[in-house]
């Protein structure tokens, strides 16, 4: 009885075992999926944070500068512009959000540093380096005039004249990036009014993003929602621009490329925003790659027709404010967020675009999808950023004006400006030891508690059912002996000899002496007397 309580005790608790390894194999990784949840939420103080404010990276930036080289001829001769592709001119940067707050809502505050740092033994040039390039100030006054009354036209190409502007400049490559003093704009902030002054007073492509940024930006901790984890939710105390179509343009929820919401699948759209772009920047993915550290992550680009006119991409008819026409397959006008200026992104060398735009000028090279595409490596289960390459090419639509002689010569021409690629090479070894710790840990831990449990609940139950059908055979086999003895004796038994006769029961039977009837009782003769 003993053995068969110990036996239905085994038998339990190897259930339970079994159940428990079940459970395991089951909601492990929704375990896991929740302590990770719980871990990156950005709150201040925490690990997450510091990386978040401070990143441990080295972003480095290449650009290319497409330097003119027939300036004069293009528009006396009306020859076809040649370019050369200068660079690249590689600058080191130091990234940190400043001005850091926390609200209620599970949201938090702040704003971009950013600092760079010409690094002269990287490049392939000096910064002081001369280069020819259109003048983008004049070229978007003159394509801004263009549907103006004839007189305001007529006016702009007198100042034009009075001041010596003209289509093409050549500056400094440090003059073009960061800031020179252009007459127009000097002009412009003698004259417009403050409430249309632009907020600028030189004219460069990456003037003013040397520092701290004067935009404050919203996003999400992920505290109560991980699904919003490190999402836009505002951007200057805004939900959504004002430029685009319709709202689903027009919105903000995006990443700003460094986090993303964990728990992507190669199913997953990314979306990334950026204040340059004018637009949230759809992501697919594209393959699995393995990063520093050997941590596994998804490559997310955008699709070849992201920059695709509403004829190759329809989703982007919003985008299109003033259309038909529309920018040209291939390119993306930002002139709504750009002060109207005619200012259009693509990918470099018109990667994706239409084959037309490359032949415009000459001395651009076909395009190349290792060299011009843009990436990002994400970590699926953390949303971690691991590498990334942001690579955007800079382009000036020119429109032809009669009326002002200084472009009256000029086809409606896309003219190429200059093209950067933003390069995150990787994460340093602590923290990608870590993600290959929080990556592939969990998996080891899932298949050894699961299998371990299931091979020791297993086991137990084989050795406790087996000793129950032991003991039970034992009990039976001992039935049956027991059972076999009584069958075994004679129906009817012979009755044991008596060894004293009865006594007659009846008068007619002579009653014999004693000594007759046992003779050992005989006395001897004189012991009687």
């Amino acid at each position: 009885m003993k053995r068969t309580t110990k036996s239905g005790l085994v038998i339990l608790v190897s259930l339970v075992l079994l159940a428990f390894g079940a459970v395991v194999a089951v909601f492990f990784s929704s375990w896991v999926q929740f302590f990770i949840g719980h871990e990156i939420v950005l709150r201040d103080g925490s690990r997450t944070f510091k990386w978040w404010q401070q990143p441990p990276v080295k972003p480095v930036i290449k650009i290319y500068i497409y330097n003119v080289t027939n300036a004069d001829e293009f528009l006396i001769d009306g020859a076809k512009p040649i370019v050369q592709e200068l660079g690249p001119y590689v600058y080191r940067q130091e990234w940190e959000k400043v001005n850091v707050s926390f609200h209620d809502n599970m949201t938090v505050t702040f704003q971009q540093r950013k600092v760079f740092y010409f690094d002269a033994e990287a490049s392939a040039g000096d910064e002081e380096d001369m280069v020819v390039v259109p003048n983008i100030p004049m070229l978007s006054a003159t394509s801004q005039s263009k549907h103006a009354a004839r007189f305001l036209r007529l006016a702009m190409a007198s100042i034009m004249d009075i001041l010596k502007i003209k289509p093409f400049v050549e500056v400094s490559v440090s003059q073009l990036l960061w800031g020179y003093e252009d007459p127009l704009l000097k002009l412009a902030k003698d004259v417009v009014s403050k409430d249309h002054k632009l907020p600028y007073e030189e004219f460069g492509l990456f003037y003013g993003k040397n520092g701290t940024s004067n935009d404050i930006m919203t996003i999400f901790t992920g505290k109560g929602d991980i699904t919003r984890y490190g999402l836009v939710d505002r951007w200057n105390g805004k939900t959504h621009l004002p430029h685009w179509k319709s709202d689903s343009c027009n919105r903000l929820n995006g990443s700003d490329g460094s986090i993303f919401p964990p728990n992507i699948t190669p199913n997953t759209t990314l979306y990334v925003w950026d204040k340059d772009m004018c637009r949230l920047l759809p992501l697919k993915f594209q393959k699995e790659v393995v990063t520093n550290g050997d941590v596994l992550g998804y490559r997310f680009s955008p699709a070849d027709n992201v920059f695709g006119d509403p004829e190759h991409n329809s989703e982007n008819e919003c985008f299109c404010p003033n259309g038909p026409p529309c920018a040209p397959n291939g390119l993306f006008n930002v002139s709504a967020c750009q002060y109207d200026s005619p200012v259009m992104l693509s990918f470099p060398h018109f990667y994706n675009a239409d084959p037309a735009l490359l032949n415009m000028v000459d001395g651009i090279s076909p395009p190349e999808k290792e060299k011009h595409q843009l990436f990002i490596d994400v970590q699926p289960q953390m949303g971690t950023t691991l590498r990334a390459t942001a690579r955007v090419q800079i382009n000036l639509a020119v429109s032809q004006v009669m009326d002002i002689k200084q472009v009256a010569t000029f086809p409606d021409i896309v003219f190429p400006i200059l093209w950067f690629e933003d390069v995150i090479s990787g994460l340093p070894s602590e923290v990608t030891d870590l993600l290959h710790l929080a990556t592939n840990a969990p998996g080891v831990a899932k298949s050894a508690l699961s299998y371990g449990l299931f091979i020791i609940g297993g086991v137990l139950l084989v050795i406790s059912v087996f000793c129950l059908i032991r003991n039970s055979n034992r009990q039976e086999t001992l039935t049956l002996e027991s059972s076999t003895h009584y069958v075994n004796k004679p129906a009817n038994p012979r009755p044991p000899r008596n060894l004293i006769p009865p006594f007659p029961t009846n008068g007619t039977t002579k009653k014999e002496p004693i000594d007759v009837l046992n003779p050992g009782f005989v006395a001897d003769g004189n012991d009687m007397s």
